[in-house]
């Protein structure tokens, strides 16, 4: 079991900077790919940005590659998503997640089995 808790959201001005955490309990942190995905109002819950357990791999959607950055530190099981030059579009809630895949970087929900509760970004143009 792992339980996921998201922080770092907030409010900010159109290319300004977020960075998100997400904080893992349970030993078995490092097993799991991590993902963060989000979700605006109305819209389907859409992949962000994924990394392997050793954090060597990593994989964005195409419109925040070059601006988001995804990394994570397996002592303080916490993954992070570094967020640069936002877009008004970038507002959503933002939930990270983990997933038992191996070998390549699970882009689809499904994949993942432990969710956390989210954390709103909203960016203001």
């Amino acid at each position: 079991q792992v339980q996921l808790v998201e922080s770092g959201g907030g409010l900010v001005q159109a290319g300004g900077s977020l960075r998100l955490s997400c904080a893992a309990s349970g030993r078995t942190f490092s097993s799991y790919a991590m993902g963060w995905f989000r979700q605006a109002p109305g819209k389907e819950r859409e992949f962000v940005a994924t990394v392997t357990w050793s954090g060597r791999g990593t994989d964005y959607r195409d419109s925040v590659k070059g601006r988001f950055t995804i990394s994570r530190d397996n002592n303080k099981n916490t993954v992070y998503l570094q967020m640069n030059s936002l877009k008004p579009e970038d507002t959503a809630v933002y939930y990270c997640a983990a997933s038992p895949t191996k070998g390549v970087v699970p882009r689809s929900q499904y994949e993942y089995i432990y969710w956390g509760q989210g954390t709103q970004v909203t960016v203001s143009s």
